[in-house]
Formats: structure tokens, C-alpha cells, sequence
């Protein structure tokens, strides 16, 4: 169907250019802009649905609405959130405050519960393999500083050997034109 749109002064559909801003219309870039169909904010018999919200409570109750108070089905499932409900301390053991559900019973058997699971949980598993993490980084960046080491050292030497090469080349050549210097004269 089409959304009834605040301000639109009229029983049926209208179609409206709206933009960023308006109410019925999310745009996908900067500065889009579309023609859009909505209804008007009259209520007429031709509304198929019409979605409310109860604001403010009046004397009597409406039946089946506001007569019969629902509890909350679940209860929180993260930890901090289970910390905060029941005012806890870091040192309490949590798992002893989640909110159980009890399941219907079957027959000749015992009452069962059914329990979430705790999300981020500080267990002495997560504080183990928080500090693996950090020993393989550790051994990783320590063996690539030997690596790299390792390769400086060797990169030295190449160019040692390359500087002493070329220093013997040079003699060479000096030594070979004073030979054909002395030759000549």
C-alpha cells in the first residue's frame, strides 16, 4: 500500500517530488529527489490497515489490549548487561544470574530450562588464547627483525665484495697502463 503522509490534506493518493527530509522517501545519494505516491493524513473507509500507538493511558482499560500485562520472555544475554541488571561486581560468577525459561514440561519427565549463551564472556579459555595472539605476534615480529638483520649483513657483504673487486680492477688497469707507459719509452 501507500504511506499516509502529515500534511497532505486530502482522502486518496497523491503523487509528491520529495527529497531529503520528508517523511516516506529515504534518499540513496546526495541531493536525489523522487516522485513518490502517498495518501493523505484523512482516515476514510477506504484504508485497509491503520497502524496506532497507545501515548497516554486513560481511566478503564481496552479489552485485551491494555488489561493483561505480559512479562518480558527473555532476559539480557550479555554480560555487561547481566552485570548491570542484577548490580554485580567483575568478581561475581555470572552464569549463575542468566535469566533461565522453563520449557514446556513432557510427560514423566523433569522440568527442563533453557538458558542463552553468555556473549563476551571473560573466561580463563578467551584470557589463554588472548595471550597466544600476543606470544605469536611477538615471536613473529621478533623472527622478522632477524630476517631482516640477517639480510643487511648479507647485503654488506656483497657490496664489500663488490667494492673490493672493483679496487682490484682498478689497480689492474693502473698496473697494465704503466707496463705499456714503460714499454713505449
Amino acid at each position: 500500500g501507500f504511506p499516509m503522509k502529515q500534511g497532505v490534506l486530502s482522502v486518496g493518493r497523491s503523487r509528491l517530488l520529495l527529497g531529503k527530509g520528508h517523511s516516506c522517501f529515504r534518499a540513496r545519494r546526495t541531493g536525489m529527489r523522487k516522485r513518490k505516491s502517498v495518501r493523505g493524513c484523512i482516515v476514510s473507509n477506504n484504508l485497509a490497515v491503520l497502524n496506532l500507538v497507545v501515548v497516554k493511558k486513560g481511566d478503564n482499560h481496552i479489552e485485551g489490549l491494555t488489561d493483561n500485562v505480559k512479562p518480558v520472555r527473555l532476559g539480557p544475554k550479555r554480560a555487561s548487561k547481566i552485570r548491570k541488571l542484577f548490580n554485580l561486581a567483575k568478581e561475581d560468577d555470572i552464569r549463575k544470574y542468566v535469566i533461565r525459561r522453563e520449557l514446556p514440561p513432557k510427560e514423566g519427565k523433569k522440568p527442563q530450562f533453557k538458558a542463552p549463551k553468555i556473549q563476551r564472556l571473560v573466561t580463563p579459555v578467551v584470557l589463554q588464547r588472548k595471550r597466544s595472539k600476543v606470544a605469536l605476534k611477538k615471536k613473529k615480529s621478533a623472527a622478522y627483525k632477524e630476517a631482516a638483520a640477517d639480510y643487511a649483513k648479507l647485503l654488506a657483504g656483497v657490496q664489500k665484495d663488490k667494492l673490493s673487486k672493483q679496487k682490484k680492477d682498478k689497480a689492474r688497469r693502473k698496473s697494465s697502463i704503466r707496463k705499456s707507459e714503460t714499454a713505449q719509452a
